[in-house]
């Protein structure tokens, strides 16, 4: 098996705004693993607020590039048991899984639905990201779109814009980015009419100090983001959130993401499979989860200009499912 990488700039359509910043780029590792003429595809991209630095993931795969290559071709499973002995970032971790179940499926002949087993029952809509910017130009956005489902980006709190976007006939879920307050949360548990948002994304920093106000009970459907990191956290979020939103990235790839699928399921969470801006190498990858989730939000290929890769598509928000093998990913 040979491994191989390159960094590759990503340029978006439009600049996108969160409270974290705006961007109008993002870079990209994509992670290639190769067998008997098959090639297996990851990605991980750069992500300020995670402190993501590619150069160190480059460094770091030059390091245990010989270790890699002397794998012999297992189940995935059983490489992912091994790359959890390279202390890697679960960023890096997530693009190393990913390309191999990609390899492994071309190598197999078989698609990573067939080879667990998932079945395509039903399937959710993904959102489109509708970024910071005046209440008056979202809205305009959301009328204008050809989707129907949307994520709302907010970088504070506004009754009159959550009002304004409560009037709204549309299908809508509010991304804070944890820039609420205690105080704003507790509003919107409390209010009705928060119910109409399909979900309420990670309303504050992370950290128990803040989530501990959160009621899972009460009117408003909170998703953890940033506080549900891995498997490990879901039984503490449990009193506070109704919903995940699992991130291949965050989790450590696919291998670790179905545990967690299964483990959310018993707990009887809701479960959103997210995504970063990235490729449609990532999104080939958090697709093949769609059909276990309830909600989906996957248009990161969609916001990119400069689009590197063909697999899965996400068309007007429906996942079309690659019925390649592997992850069905092809760089163009």
């Amino acid at each position: 098996m040979n491994l191989s990488w390159q960094i590759v700039r990503l340029e978006l359509k439009e600049t996108f705004s969160i409270s974290y910043g705006n961007y109008t780029f993002r870079e990209a590792l994509i992670v290639s693993l190769k067998s008997h003429n098959k090639i297996g595809y990851g990605e991980c991209t750069a992500i300020d607020y995670y402190q993501i630095n590619l150069q160190d993931f480059v460094q770091k795969l030059e390091v245990i590039k010989e270790q890699i290559e002397l794998q012999k071709i297992h189940y995935p499973i059983e490489f992912y048991s091994f790359l959890l002995t390279l202390d890697l970032p679960s960023f890096l971790r997530s693009a190393l899984d990913c390309a191999y179940w990609d390899l492994f499926g071309k190598l197999e002949n078989k698609s990573f639905l067939e080879l667990n087993a998932i079945e395509i029952n039903q399937l959710p809509e993904s959102s489109i990201t509708i970024s910071v910017d005046s209440i008056e130009n979202q809205i305009q956005k959301i009328k204008k779109s050809s989707w129907n489902k949307f994520k709302v980006k907010c970088n504070h709190f506004n009754k009159n814009e959550i009002k304004s976007l409560l009037e709204l006939n549309y299908d809508i879920a509010l991304d804070s980015n944890g820039s609420f307050d205690k105080e704003n949360c507790i509003w919107l548990q409390n209010e009705i009419t928060s119910e109409k948002f399909s979900y309420l994304e990670q309303p504050m920093k992370k950290g128990k100090e803040n989530y501990d106000v959160l009621k899972a009970n009460l009117h408003s459907n909170w998703m953890a983001d940033e506080d549900c990191q891995d498997i490990a956290s879901l039984e503490q979020l449990k009193p506070h959130y109704k919903s995940i939103n699992i991130k291949l990235v965050k989790c450590g790839g696919l291998t670790p993401a179905i545990e967690m699928i299964q483990k959310a399921r018993s707990l009887n969470y809701q479960i959103m499979i997210g995504c970063m801006t990235e490729s449609s190498v990532g999104i080939s990858a958090g697709s093949v989860l769609a059909p276990l989730c309830d909600f989906a939000d996957l248009d990161g290929a969609n916001l990119v200009a400069n689009d590197i890769a063909k697999g899965s598509q996400i068309v007007k928000g429906r996942i079309q499912i690659s019925e390649k093998p592997g992850l069905g990913i092809s760089i163009i």
